[in-house]
């Protein structure tokens, strides 16, 4: 935990761009920086209750989309419990590098976890875009999914450090250059 300099929030509705613009960040930042992903150790955790294909759950095909609502309900029975469960278990990946990138970020409890644990470190942005922009890459409203806690609870957060609009209007590298100039 030491190590860590700078911990960057990256929130947003599903399809609007959180894992491409996380992943052409890590990129720029190179070697001192890592992914870490909320949803990961949330998925890891089912797959071992319901002996199911973990790799299958890390991508955005079927198996996944069939077992969101699940996932979903039985999270948010563990947040309650403890809001910090899935942060805690995201960041314990061993030695963690001097940039992180929590490409996740869905919950007002989320950002709390983060900024108390790395207080003066926490760098929170918002990725937002069109609902059409969100169709046009494959969005298709579920309900149970889009209407839940896990996708709006940040929508009436106000507190970003930065929002930055993914329509399109923005490359990936000016959206990159956005973020690394509030570091």
């Amino acid at each position: 935990m030491t190590n860590v300099k700078h911990i960057i929030l990256i929130s947003g509705k599903r399809k609007c761009g959180k894992d491409y613009i996380s992943e052409k960040l890590q990129k720029r930042l190179g070697e001192c920086s890592q992914i870490v992903r909320i949803s990961e150790p949330i998925k890891k955790e089912w797959s071992r209750k319901d002996n199911v294909g973990l790799q299958e759950l890390l991508s955005d095909g079927p198996l996944k989309e069939k077992y969101r609502k699940d996932m979903i309900k039985w999270g948010e029975e563990l947040r309650q419990k403890d809001y910090g469960f899935f942060c805690k278990l995201a960041m314990d990946t061993g030695t963690l590098r001097e940039t992180v990138i929590v490409s996740d970020i869905r919950r007002k409890s989320d950002i709390k976890y983060f900024k108390e644990c790395y207080n003066g470190k926490v760098l929170i942005v918002r990725i937002t875009c069109s609902e059409e922009t969100r169709i046009k890459r494959g969005w298709i409203f579920r309900h149970g999914v889009d209407d839940v806690e896990s996708e709006c609870d940040l929508d009436d957060y106000e507190n970003w450090d930065l929002t930055v609009e993914n329509n399109g209007h923005l490359d990936g590298d000016e959206i990159i250059n956005l973020i690394i100039s509030e570091l």
